[in-house]
C-alpha cells in the first residue's frame, strides 16, 4: 500500500524521506508494539484521545480477532529477526486491554513468545484503568509475565473527577481495589502508576496519594492538546506557565526526601538529559521513537496520541495483512519522529534547552495549517520545568564539591 501522509499542506507530509537519507540518516526499526487488544472501555473518561478528542475510534472490531493476533505477532518477529534485535517490548493496551479476557490475553502472550526469534527476549506490559485486576486475571497475567501499569489521577475525588464509569460513577475504590490485589500478590508484576495532570488538583498531594500504592515508578501525562485546540488552562497566545508550576512543585517534593520514594520518569529524563544522556522517552529529549501502534483490525498507525491532532493524524495506510513494518518505517510521520533537530521549528533550534527538551512530545505540537514543525503548546512550562531542575541538579553538584564525603 501507499502510505497516508496526512494533510499535504502540513508538515511532515512533504518530507523529503530521499533527502534525508542522503545526508546520511537511516530507519531506526521499531523495538516497541503497541497492541490494541481491545478497542472499546468500561470507563468513559472525560480526556480520552480515543473517543472525546478530535479522532474518536470508529467502526474496528471490538476485540482484535486471533488471525490478526497471529498476523501482529508474525510481523512482530519478523522484523525482530530481520534487524537482529536483541529485545521488543510489547504493551496491551485499548481501550481497556482486560475486556478482551484471561484466553486472548494468554493466546497473545503464548503466541509472541512462540513466533520470536530464540535470541529476541520479550517483555510484555499492559496499561489498564484497573477495574479488572481480579483474582483470576491478576493469575493470567502472573502465568504470562505481563508487567502491569495501572492509571490512577490521585485520591479519590481527584481521580472521580474525570475517570467515571458511563453512569457517572467514580472508579477510584474499584480501581484502589485492584491495585491492593495487586501489591498483595503480584508485587513483581507492577510497573507503575500513569497520573494525567489536572491543574485544579493540589501537586504535592496528588503525588503522595499516589505514593500511598508503592508504586516503582509514575509517568505524569500532560493532558493532550496543540495550538489550534490548546489544552485545559493553557493559554496558547499567553507565557504563563501553570503546568510548568504544578511539576516543579512535585518536583521539589520528589528530590527532597535523602532515599527515593519511586521513579518520576519525566524528571528522571530531564536529569539524564541535562547530565549529557540521551532520551528514553518520547516526552522531551531527541532520541530517535522506535514504537508502532496495531489497532484492533491490524492498522498501522503511528503514536495513537495524535488523535487529539485531527482525524486522521494517525493513519499509515499500512496493514499487518498486507504489509511489513519496514514499510511504516518511511512513513513521514515516522521519520518526522526519528530526524531529531533536523524536525524542529526555528523557535526550538534557537533555544538553549533544545536537547533537552526535543520541541516536546510530538503531539503537542500540532498547529492547523502548518502542522507539526512548532514548538510544543507546552514551551514555557516546559522551559520552565527544565529550567527548575537544571538549578536544583547545578546547585548540589556544587554543594558536593564543595563538601565532598
Amino acid at each position: 500500500m501507499t502510505p497516508i501522509a496526512g494533510p499535504a499542506s502540513e508538515w511532515p507530509a512533504a518530507l523529503d524521506i530521499g533527502a534525508e537519507m542522503r545526508s546520511g540518516w537511516r530507519p531506526v526499526p521499531f523495538r516497541e508494539f503497541v497492541l490494541k487488544l481491545h478497542g472499546r472501555c468500561d470507563l468513559a473518561c472525560d480526556y480520552c484521545y480515543m473517543y472525546t478528542l478530535a479522532d474518536p475510534w470508529r467502526g474496528r472490531p471490538a476485540s482484535m480477532p486471533r488471525p490478526v493476533i497471529d498476523g501482529a505477532c508474525r510481523r512482530i518477529a519478523e522484523h525482530a529477526a530481520g534487524h537482529g534485535l536483541d529485545a521488543v517490548d510489547v504493551v496491551l493496551h485499548g481501550g481497556e486491554p482486560l475486556l478482551a479476557g484471561p484466553e486472548r490475553i494468554g493466546y497473545v502472550a503464548t503466541t509472541l513468545r512462540s513466533d520470536l526469534p530464540a535470541g529476541t527476549r520479550l517483555t510484555l506490559r499492559t496499561q489498564t484503568n484497573g477495574v479488572r485486576l481480579d483474582e483470576p486475571m491478576l493469575r493470567v497475567l502472573a502465568r504470562h509475565r505481563i508487567r502491569v501499569g495501572v492509571s490512577l489521577d490521585g485520591g479519590r475525588p481527584d481521580h472521580d473527577r474525570h475517570r467515571r464509569r458511563r453512569d457517572g460513577r467514580g472508579s477510584f475504590d474499584e480501581v484502589s481495589a485492584g491495585l491492593r490485589r495487586l501489591i498483595s500478590d503480584h508485587p513483581e508484576l507492577f510497573s507503575g502508576l500513569l497520573c494525567t495532570v489536572d491543574l485544579r488538583n493540589d501537586p504535592v498531594a496528588t503525588y503522595q496519594a499516589l505514593l500511598e500504592f508503592s508504586p516503582p515508578a509514575v509517568d505524569f501525562l500532560l493532558p493532550h492538546g496543540n495550538w489550534s485546540v490548546p489544552p485545559p488552562g493553557r493559554d496558547a497566545t499567553g507565557t504563563g506557565t501553570p503546568y510548568g508550576d504544578w511539576l516543579a512543585a512535585v518536583f521539589d517534593r520528589w528530590s527532597a526526601p535523602a532515599r527515593r520514594e519511586t521513579t518520576v520518569r519525566l524528571f528522571q529524563e530531564i536529569l539524564h538529559l541535562l547530565l549529557g544522556g540521551a532520551s528514553r522517552s518520547e516526552s522531551v529529549g531527541l532520541s530517535p521513537v522506535a514504537v508502532l501502534v496495531l489497532e484492533t483490525d491490524g492498522t498501522m498507525e503511528q503514536v495513537d496520541t495524535l488523535r487529539s491532532a485531527y482525524p486522521g493524524a494517525v493513519a499509515t495506510g499500512l496493514n499487518v495483512a498486507t504489509d511489513s513494518f519496514d514499510a511504516a518505517l518511511t512513513h513521514p510521520g515516522i521519520v518526522a519522529r526519528q530526524i531529531g533537530l533536523r524536525a524542529l521549528s526555528g523557535t526550538c533550534l534557537a533555544c538553549r534547552w533544545q536537547r533537552v527538551c526535543g520541541g516536546g512530545y510530538y503531539p503537542h505540537r500540532y498547529r492547523r495549517g502548518s502542522g507539526f514543525r512548532n514548538p510544543s503548546v507546552y514551551c514555557p512550562d516546559l522551559t520552565r520545568l527544565i529550567e527548575h531542575v537544571y538549578r536544583r541538579l547545578r546547585s548540589d553538584l556544587l554543594a558536593r564539591a564543595e563538601h565532598p564525603c
